[in-house]
């Protein structure tokens, strides 16, 4: 063998070393490590409002690289502008992907001020308890029109569930009723996981029956045991009762694409020091 055939051939079997290390997880259908994960900002508000550019400081310091925010009375940016937000954003080496807002106000100029700032979606946080199916169907005209809104812009429109979609009315579910009129094009979905087990329906059925409907999830824990009576239950994750370790496999598999802490209770902890234990955890898992 000459000598430029063989430096060939070692080069490509060092390079084939490296990509082993690398991709063969991925090759072979096998899990490779969540590096990547958010916090919904919720889960530390009241620190939040006291002091925006410190928790942030502090969330980047535990290992989330991507923020989730909500329309608190500062606004979607914590009393910065988009811009910079964004600029604390690459700083600290995280990335704002979404946000939680009214989308019932300026919902043009928001999708225009997180399309500036490269943010990925828009989120309806809340409708509320309905009486009948026609409330679940006129949701599902408004998140269409929301979606086609953020589409001018570049993002994308998502819902987030709470237990009271997955209500059983008619024989039917009013999740199932806005998952079905909305258009795949424009409106995603964010699943709740904790609000799914809440409402006594399992999550992986749910990810199942709509493949790349659900782009975004909460990953939070429910404490073990808690009837379903019981609507505040929340823990630090992994030390709950829902099984992330075989869920968020799953959820990858149907075309889940960003995985997104949130705690809203915190027993013998504070909101901070419950952030710092949830992302510990969450380095721990595959998918």
């Amino acid at each position: 063998m000459k000598r430029n055939e063989f430096l060939k051939l070692s080069g490509g079997l060092a390079l084939a070393g490296l990509a082993s290390k690398s991709g063969f997880a991925s090759l072979n259908g096998e899990a490779a490590k969540l590096k990547n994960f958010g916090i919904q900002l919720w889960s530390v508000r009241d620190d939040l409002a006291k002091d925006p550019k410190g928790v942030l400081k502090q969330l980047a310091s535990y290992g989330y690289k991507q923020i989730e925010s909500f329309e608190g009375a500062k606004g979607i940016f914590w009393g910065m502008s988009n811009t910079e937000f964004k600029t604390e954003m690459d700083n600290l080496g995280m990335k704002i992907i979404s946000s939680h807002c009214d989308i019932s106000k300026d919902f043009e100029k928001k999708a225009a001020d997180a399309a500036a700032i490269g943010m990925k979606y828009l989120i309806c946080p809340y409708k509320g308890p309905q009486k009948d199916l026609d409330a679940f169907k006129k949701f599902a005209d408004e998140f269409n029109q929301k979606g086609e809104i953020c589409k001018k812009n570049g993002i994308r429109f998502a819902y987030h569930n709470h237990d009271y979609s997955f209500a059983t009315m008619n024989g039917e579910m009013g999740q199932d009723v806005m998952m079905k009129n909305t258009n795949p094009a424009l409106v995603d979905f964010e699943l709740d996981m904790y609000w799914v087990v809440a409402a006594g329906q399992d999550i992986e059925t749910w990810l199942k029956k709509y493949p790349k409907r659900f782009r975004l999830c909460h990953v939070k824990d429910r404490k073990k045991g808690a009837p379903l009576t019981d609507k505040d239950e929340s823990v630090v994750v992994g030390t709950g009762s829902i099984n992330y370790p075989k869920i968020l496999k799953t959820a990858k598999k149907y075309g889940m694409e960003y995985y997104i802490v949130e705690q809203e209770k915190w027993e013998g902890t504070t909101p901070m020091q419950a952030a710092r234990a949830d992302a510990a955890y969450m380095k721990t898992l595959s998918i």
